[in-house]
């Protein structure tokens, strides 16, 4: 079959079209900043852009002005081919006149690279490096990066560094906000955890790239904590611990289109720590690929908690050499001693559908329930994980648990009923 030039040129640049949509390159200014929105550019603030100057200053100054601008859709602009040093820094939304503000970011944003060189924030610790909060409409995205500079931070401990010990700030927080869209961004190498979306709805993270070494502790890739209306898609998100966690408060979450290795999966968790009231439900994970991460998709609590983790999904992801695929672990210790308690957080509602790869280690799937409150009504279908070494075979480990799995799970799980109308 021959195609006419017209119909070569219309394929042609139906493939442009697609190459420049899966590029962040071509995505310099989305649609909703035409000329009718007043663009601050960092530089005119007197950003130096080096590197090495402090630009926290002319940041707020930018801030402030795209803050009290009168345009529907402000734009403050961090310009390409530039480095941005900053110290903590905190945007807050409560006063800004409009409710479409874009925080551009097409340069890169660095932290101090020496740990005793970040300001303080009231006198304490800062909990975080970036945060943007109170906000009703904003929009951060570019092509640029936020490197948080976190490989001194990852040496310190608390027997060595009284003063920092327990107080490495995450990446960039959003809190108490709503109608958020974080795009196209790439996040290196934060002191905690890259991103974190606190006391927030409506929130929406695409084509996000974050990266840290895999033996970097606590760099979860993004952290969800009393927010609902979150979703997460098309990234890729490799670091030193969880992919992406779910903690207390967080409903209606959608995650998918992920791709997750090095680091620790994807958790609901760890909830009902210290006797608390946790509570996490409707979670939809779809559509991940998890690459040598020594979990998949774990649910865990502390004993002696209280609330629940329900109504969740685990479907269409492969395993690719990972330790613990599945895991549900209600008495997750990751001391040495944790003391027996009665008490449990209730785990019910669970489906695992269509999850296919290897393991790399010998139990696939583990479920570890609570005898005074079992996990119910956990669902698995179209379950398929063999050993990454062809010649071992892989095994279940199922403790108090009632549910039902169709007949060609594989490893077989025996505390499910098997269900012969799949």
């Amino acid at each position: 079959m021959t195609l006419s030039m017209a119909n070569y040129v219309a394929v042609l640049f139906l493939l442009l079209s697609t190459q420049c949509f899966l590029s962040a390159h071509c995505r310099h200014f989305p649609s909703n900043q035409g000329a009718i929105g007043d663009v601050f550019d960092v530089l005119n603030y007197g950003a130096a852009g080096d590197g090495h100057t402090d630009d926290t200053q002319a940041f707020k100054d930018a801030w402030k002005a795209t803050c009290k601008s009168s345009s529907s859709s402000p734009t403050m602009h961090v310009p390409h081919d530039k480095s941005f040093k900053l110290q903590p820094l905190t945007f807050s939304g409560e006063i800004c006149k409009s409710n479409s503000i874009t925080f551009q970011i097409d340069g890169h944003l660095v932290a101090p690279r020496d740990p005793h060189a970040w300001n303080t924030c009231g006198g304490s610790k800062c909990r975080q490096w970036i945060q943007f909060k109170k906000f009703g409409g904003l929009f951060i995205r570019g092509v640029g990066s936020i490197n948080g500079q976190g490989s001194n931070w990852w040496k310190l401990s608390c027997k060595h560094d009284k003063i920092v010990c327990g107080k490495k700030p995450t990446g960039l927080v959003v809190a108490n906000s709503n109608n958020v869209h974080i795009d196209d961004l790439t996040f290196e190498d934060s002191p905690q955890m890259h991103i974190a979306f606190e006391r927030s709805t409506n929130i929406e993270a695409t084509n996000l790239t974050i990266m840290a070494p895999g033996n970097s502790p606590n760099t979860d890739g993004i952290h969800i904590q009393h927010s609902s209306n979150v979703s997460i898609a098309h990234s890729i998100i490799s670091t030193g611990d969880d992919c992406v966690s779910i903690g207390d408060g967080s409903s209606h979450l959608n995650i998918t289109n992920i791709f997750c290795g090095p680091g620790h999966g994807i958790s609901i968790g760890s909830l009902g720590m210290k006797g608390r009231n946790e509570k996490v439900e409707f979670v939809h994970v779809n559509n991940v690929s998890f690459t040598e991460t020594q979990n998949g998709v774990r649910i865990k609590t502390w004993q002696g908690g209280k609330g629940y983790a329900r109504h969740i999904v685990f479907e269409n992801i492969i395993f690719q050499g990972s330790y613990n695929p599945i895991v549900i672990d209600q008495y997750y210790c990751p001391h040495k001693h944790c003391k027996n308690k009665t008490l449990a957080v209730k785990i019910s509602d669970v489906t695992y559908n269509h999850i296919l790869g290897t393991s790399n280690g010998e139990t696939a799937v583990a479920f570890s329930c609570s005898t005074s409150t079992p996990c119910k009504n956990i669902i698995m279908k179209d379950i398929h994980l063999g050993h990454v070494k062809h010649e071992k075979k892989t095994s279940s480990y199922c403790s108090n648990v009632r549910g039902t799995a169709d007949p060609g799970v594989f490893p077989k799980v025996s505390c499910l009923q098997v269900d012969e109308n799949v």
